[in-house]
């Protein structure tokens, strides 16, 4: 009696340690042509050689649903799980990337700005043309109406009728999107990426997903109002690069502070907590810029590092990245802090 309990709780605890490893890396592309912006698109030729690798190298495509539910309910995904999104609504979706994916067999996500739709916008698909991929079994999400800077005021609004405004928006979006295809999966992807504790809040009461474009793979500790997805155009949509973000796990970390991307300097700080996992706190390196950024151990028993850049950043968007090798594999943890700077 006394080795069956040992051997089901050998059983059990193998079960959880095969869970507590689940991972998932999350795709975003937008344009699949070579006459779009450079800053936002893959060549053909590009795209259909990441579909030739995740096919020979033994990735497991599924459904963006299946990955995002399965995480949040701790269920074990299959290894190296990858889920394929695009943003905005474009034609090139329609009429290059979606027959090439539906050769492959792989599932995948639109997530879709509704006004250019209903305008029948040049260069944007048409509501047939949805709902013929919806039929077809693409998983159709948000991008809010009018694919709006989110953190921007109109005028002097307050933070109030701003928000308001927001969650019209939001919720609009997610009503055409069901009378047109009867799907609502309160999936929302951030248009430019850009979030902050309140426009989180605003969909965590809604009960919606936050999908983000900071780079990092997924896991049960991830944050399910700010997921990360990495984006695959112009030069990082290099195989030889792209192929190394297809295959990392993520991380067990915590941002303890500041709580917010939006940031008044260039070269903020950010103190992050790493958790106990399958990886040696030694070996993290954090970079921006593909250079090094000082990490200070302020508890290293606990995992807890402040990094502290001395760079200062150009543009309205950029990123910390963290990885560390993964012990025994080729493969690469992976997480990332998310800076906005708006004005």
């Amino acid at each position: 009696m006394r080795f069956c309990f040992i051997f089901l709780l050998i059983l059990a605890q193998s079960a959880y340690s095969a869970a507590a490893e689940s991972h998932g890396v999350i795709l975003l592309y937008h344009h699949v042509a070579t006459d779009t912006p450079p800053s936002t698109s893959i060549s053909p030729e590009a795209f259909r050689g990441h579909l030739d690798y995740l096919r020979d190298n033994d990735f497991n495509v599924i459904p963006l649903d299946e990955m995002i539910e399965g995480l949040k309910n701790k269920e074990t995904l299959p290894d190296k799980a990858v889920a394929i999104t695009f943003d905005d609504g474009y034609t090139s979706i329609y009429d290059t990337a979606f027959p090439m994916l539906q050769s492959y067999g792989f599932p995948f996500t639109l997530f879709l700005s509704t006004g250019p739709i209903e305008r029948e916008q040049r260069n944007y698909m048409s509501w047939n043309q949805v709902q013929e991929m919806s039929d077809a079994g693409v998983l159709i999400a948000n991008h809010m109406v009018e694919h709006p800077y989110m953190l921007e005021r109109e005028g002097n609004e307050s933070d109030e009728a701003w928000i308001a405004r927001l969650e019209t928006e939001l919720l609009e979006s997610e009503q055409r999107i069901l009378e047109e295809t009867e799907q609502s999966h309160r999936y929302l992807a951030y248009p430019y990426g850009e979030f902050d504790p309140a426009v989180k809040n605003l969909l965590s009461q809604h009960d919606f997903v936050g999908l983000a474009q900071n780079s990092g793979a997924v896991g049960f500790n991830s944050d399910f109002l700010a997921l990360p997805r990495f984006p695959l155009a112009s030069i990082y949509a290099n195989l030889e690069t792209a192929r190394t973000k297809f295959d990392t796990k993520a991380f067990d970390v915590e941002l303890l502070e500041p709580e917010s991307p939006v940031t008044s300097v260039r070269n903020p700080s950010v103190t992050l907590q790493f958790n106990p996992g399958n990886y040696n706190l030694s070996q993290i390196g954090c970079f921006a810029n593909s250079q090094p950024i000082p990490m200070e151990w302020t508890d290293r028993e606990n995992g807890v590092v402040k990094i502290s850049a001395t760079e200062e950043y150009r543009g309205r968007r950029w990123r910390y990245i963290c990885t560390a090798p993964v012990p025994g594999e080729r493969r690469f943890y992976w997480y990332s802090v998310q800076w906005i700077k708006p004005d």
